[in-house]
């Protein structure tokens, strides 16, 4: 036997300190996360329907997501808002096997509830460990001695991977964590043992980590309440847009293409939205997946928060077919609980319940210096929205920006019976008024919508006699998950008479414009001692009167209960006018249709560039467009009060 002297001890301590300085200047792994699934992920039948090699190409959309959770990228915090059947558990996954293998550190992984962390863990870890070799070899066997496998922890060289519940205080403030999963955080308690929200208490837990990682995923709930939304709002936003396998026009997957005969769902094709060509599901899916990108939809960012967002349709084929998803919408049609159902987990966004309206006198007072019928700073493209009443139409003018920022330039009341051809003249002419920039260009109107529920007779007149590129007829439709939907071609009026050659209608869903106008007119004016921003979709007035703010607000999303007793969301009146709001939709809807909010930051620049050839000069307050208490003025547009 070896006596134990100081020397021994000291060899030892060599030893160890060397293991663990070798550990700490080991350099970060160059494979990917994404790399690494497919070199070393494997699926059996205990936790995957399709058991075998993990494929990336399977999830092509998954890759980028992964890859922003590797050592070699800046992001720190990726955000996954998903419908179901995406692949979003198993991402991940793949994220901790990686962590195990080859990057390791403390992490905490945190469920809803203590109970979901222990069924997570022994139908997804335990079969994660045990069928992948290198992270087999790793974590001890749970059945050794001390082997630091228990259901909750599993221990390995480097670090240790901690599973808790969002419902325990205690797990999550057990320990400090380099890495933090936080999976399907709208299912989260608000408050945990009065300690504080959940997820705010496990990201303390990465504070001291200058290099941590987390990731953030759920299917969301109700718009407002929803964690995934807020946490998504804070990133780059990004869409995946896949090419047409017909014209390659590239674009996002949208509820509103999907066509089908009426009670045959499982019949149902992708309508692409460039060359209207239907897609059939299997065939079509693998070509536009592998060939899609993502786009971001905010720009600006530091990319430190990368946020994604998926719907249940770029699900590959075989797991959700476009025709299930088609099956699943007819069954909620008339059930507003199972439309929320079907909202956020196959759209996957979130759902807008009764809410309050926006504050008409915190409106009124945060109007602006910028004169009315001048586009201001940042206003680059106009789009108008023309509401159509027996002796009048009335019409808004709307400069758009970059990050869907607006300026309500002029607010119009063209007088006149709405039989007689006067007045829509009047509206003609509107489209061949330059309107006075703040960079010295001045702009026309890119596009006009106008609405043909009301003398929808005389609307198609007029509109075959406009140029459609310009003038968009509408008319409302609340059965569709999208503000715009592909327009259809009328031939023959409300009378049966024959209009050849037609004219085209678009479907605009009214109810989900009022829903994302409310949310952009409660947007804070920021800070500008602090630099902030502009929050995305921001509203900007200059000194209208109040009335157009009344009529602005006039609606409020309340919860009826229909015939069978089921509740349903409907927009009410609180107020007998509301002229103001519908055409402000209305505008928005023309910008819908022009996909304003798909711009690359390089189109908004060059636009700017060619309005920068002449620039005037308008007084400080009014170029840097910010929040100043006005004095009393009650002009409403070009003219007084409407009536």
């Amino acid at each position: 036997m070896i006596p134990v002297t100081d020397e021994v001890v000291t060899a030892d301590a060599r030893a160890i300190y060397k293991r663990s300085f070798n550990l700490g200047v080991k350099p970060e792994p160059n494979l990917l996360v994404s790399d690494w699934a497919d070199q070393y992920r494997v699926l059996t039948s205990r936790s995957s329907s399709e058991p075998g090699p993990w494929r990336t190409e399977r999830t092509p959309y998954l890759r980028e997501i992964m890859n922003a959770l590797s050592p070699s990228s800046k992001t720190e915090t990726v955000v996954l808002m998903s419908g179901a059947q995406i692949g979003k558990t198993e991402c991940g996954n793949n994220w901790i096997g990686y962590v195990i293998h080859l990057a390791p550190g403390p992490m905490l992984s945190v469920q809803p509830t203590i109970e979901m962390a222990k069924r997570n863990s022994k139908q997804r870890i335990g079969p994660l460990i045990e069928d992948c070799e290198p992270l087999k070899a790793r974590v001890r066997d749970p059945r050794s001695r001390d082997s630091g496998n228990t259901v909750l922890a599993k221990e390995f060289p480097g670090g240790i991977l901690v599973m808790t519940g969002a419902n325990s205080a205690k797990g999550l403030r057990s320990m400090a964590a380099r890495y933090l999963f936080l999976d399907e955080v709208d299912g989260y308690v608000g408050d945990v043992d009065g300690e504080g929200e959940p997820c705010a208490l496990a990201i303390a837990r990465t504070a001291t980590f200058a290099r941590k990682k987390i990731l953030i995923t759920s299917t969301p709930v109700v718009s407002g309440l929803s964690r995934i939304e807020k946490f998504y709002q804070q990133g780059d936003q990004c869409q995946y847009y896949v090419p047409c396998p017909l014209c390659l026009h590239m674009q996002t997957l949208r509820f509103e293409q999907l066509r089908w005969p009426k009670r045959d769902p499982k019949k149902a094709e992708y309508i692409c939205e460039e060359c209207n060509a239907p897609l059939k599901n299997d065939n079509a899916k693998k070509f536009m997946l592998s060939r899609g990108e993502w786009r971001p939809t905010v720009y600006g960012t530091d990319g430190k928060i990368r946020s994604f967002h998926l719907s249940s349709l770029y699900s590959p084929a075989g797991w959700m077919t476009w025709g299930h998803i088609a099956q699943q919408h007819e069954q909620a049609e008339g059930d507003s609980a199972k439309l929320q159902v079907f909202w956020n987990t196959i759209l996957g966004l979130p759902w807008t319940d009764e809410g309050e309206m926006p504050d008409v006198d915190r409106l009124y007072e945060r109007r602006e210096l910028y004169p009315i019928g001048i586009v201001p700073y940042g206003g680059l493209v106009l789009t108008a929205g023309a509401d159509v009443q027996a002796r009048r139409i009335e019409v808004e003018i709307v400069s758009w920006g970059r990050n869907r920022e607006s300026w309500s330039v002029d607010y119009r009341v063209l007088d006149g019976d709405t039989n007689q051809v006067e007045v829509w003249n009047a509206l003609a002419a509107l489209l061949d008024e330059e309107f006075t920039t703040a960079y010295g260009h001045p702009l026309r109107i890119a596009k006009l919508a106008v609405d043909t529920g009301f003398n929808t007779s005389t609307v198609y007149d007029f509109m075959r006699r406009m140029t459609l590129a310009r003038v968009m007829g509408i008319k409302g439709n609340i059965s569709s998950s999208a503000l715009v939907n592909v327009p259809s071609l009328i031939e023959v009026t409300p009378q049966g008479r024959r209009m050849p050659p037609g004219i085209r209608l678009w479907p605009v869903n009214v109810s989900i414009g009022k829903e994302q106008l409310y949310r952009w007119l409660k947007s804070s004016v920021p800070a500008e001692e602090d630099g902030e921003l502009w929050p995305t979709g921001f509203c900007h007035f200059p000194q209208y009167g109040k009335e157009y703010f009344e009529q602005l607000c006039a609606e409020r999303l309340v919860m009826r209960v229909k015939p069978g007793g089921f509740k349903q969301p409907v927009w009410e009146k609180v107020r007998d006018r509301n002229e103001a709001l519908d055409c402000r939709l209305y505008a928005m809807a023309a910008a819908a249709a022009m996909r304003l909010d798909t711009w690359r930051p390089e189109r908004w620049d060059s636009i700017e560039r060619d309005l920068t050839a002449a620039p005037i000069h308008l007084p400080p307050a009014q170029k840097a467009h910010r929040h100043i208490q006005p004095p009393r003025f009650q002009s409403f547009g070009a003219k007084d009060t409407p009536e």
